[in-house]
């Protein structure tokens, strides 16, 4: 299974390893590490997550407060989101597709 980032969840994805690595040198590396592997999880598993909504899922990271934001579209992993739990719920819905 292939996974893709769309660029704005890219950029989430590196304000999240800055403000983590500003908070304590290689917890930025932490953050990047622990998120690789619950995609690795999802590869294996994808719908093994919660439905986030009609198209999505959402799979909760255990050390961190983010979520990943994910559909499957046949091969691809398309990541939606890296979703703070501090955000508003569900900000990142109007990037989904059917």
């Amino acid at each position: 299974m292939n996974v893709e980032f769309l660029d704005i969840a890219e950029r989430e994805l590196d304000d999240a390893f800055k403000y983590y690595d500003g908070i304590y040198k290689g917890l930025g590396l932490r953050f990047i590490t622990e998120l690789e592997s619950s995609i690795e999880r999802i590869k294996l598993h994808p719908d093994a997550w919660q439905k986030a909504s009609a198209v999505t899922h959402k799979c909760l990271l255990n050390r961190f407060p983010y979520s990943i934001i994910y559909q499957i579209k046949g091969d691809l992993l398309l990541v939606v989101a890296i979703a703070s739990s501090h955000q508003r719920p569900n900000y990142w819905a109007k990037r989904t597709s059917s």
